[in-house]
């Protein structure tokens, strides 16, 4: 074989490898993008939910052949759904219990939960005393904590609702002593009832009622022992009513549902979290 075949070879061989490592980050990249595939369904906390289903939405957008189903209906049913397998990751929002254990939980982001009144509702707070005198039925009029005259309409969360467990805890209350003349599920619910009855009082997520009053909905968060509800004090430690918004599987994740949670604890998704007025958790 001539020297000119020879080098002609070797260079044909040096080429083809050259343009292989050159192609294997894209194709790594397309493999990347394209290999995930399948559904997962969510199901929980209705405070979890509107975050879950934008992450959600981003991860589709990153994953064409991917889809994420959010379904709300409270804490309970996301642990019980996470449980026996009828949904793929259960949404709670709240620490899980010691019985709950069997679970595996991902913390995507923070919240606390604060009492709510209309706007125009001109008592500027309530110390602890005058909250549990109100749901439980000792006081059922505003004059009575410094308002105007106007019988109080309690409103208080369905069974199963972490809020509820949470509002009951700090107050030293059990749902049985309430006295409510309306019982919600999610905080949408909440805020639409004290949005149409300005002598409405509530109960919600920190983050809902943040972005509700900055949509112009006419509500007001009371500040919990002194402690102005926002955010920011959620952020730095200083608010009460404070709780861990988490995602649960009963096994170990493991492909795309890996890659989902991994994806929901990571700093892509910090602006979301942040435009629905949670809490970002240190990644």
């Amino acid at each position: 074989m001539k020297h000119s075949q020879i080098w002609m070879i070797v260079a044909g061989l040096v080429g083809c490898l050259w343009l292989q490592g050159c192609a294997s980050p894209n194709n790594a990249a397309s493999s990347k993008t394209t290999q995930l595939q399948g559904k997962l369904i969510l199901t929980g906390s209705s405070t979890v939910a509107p975050l879950a289903a934008e992450i959600g939405k981003r991860f589709e957008s990153q994953h064409q052949g991917v889809r994420i189903d959010v379904q709300s209906g409270g804490s309970s049913r996301g642990i019980a759904d996470a449980r026996q397998g009828v949904a793929d990751i259960g949404m709670v929002s709240r620490e899980l219990k010691p019985e709950e254990k069997d679970l595996r939980s991902f913390t995507i982001a923070r919240d606390g939960v604060t009492v709510i009144v209309h706007k125009d509702n001109p008592v500027p707070a309530l110390s602890n005393q005058q909250v549990v005198n109100i749901y439980t039925g000792k006081v059922n009029n505003w004059q009575q904590v410094g308002g105007k005259p106007g019988t109080i309409t309690v409103v208080n969360k369905a069974e199963g609702r972490s809020t509820l467990e949470l509002f009951t805890h700090y107050f030293k209350l059990k749902n049985t002593d309430i006295k409510a003349q309306i019982v919600i599920g999610d905080n949408e619910q909440g805020i639409k009832t004290l949005e149409g009855n300005p002598n409405a009082i509530a109960y919600v997520s920190i983050g809902a009622a943040e972005y509700s009053v900055a949509n112009k909905v006419p509500i007001k968060l009371l500040p919990v022992n002194g402690v102005a509800a926002i955010t920011a004090n959620v952020q730095n430690g200083t608010f009460p009513i404070s709780r861990p918004l988490n995602l649960v599987m009963k096994t170990a994740p493991q492909g795309l549902a890996k890659e989902f949670l991994d994806f929901a604890q990571s700093q892509q998704v910090n602006d979301i979290v942040q435009k629905q007025n949670f809490v970002v958790v240190s990644k």
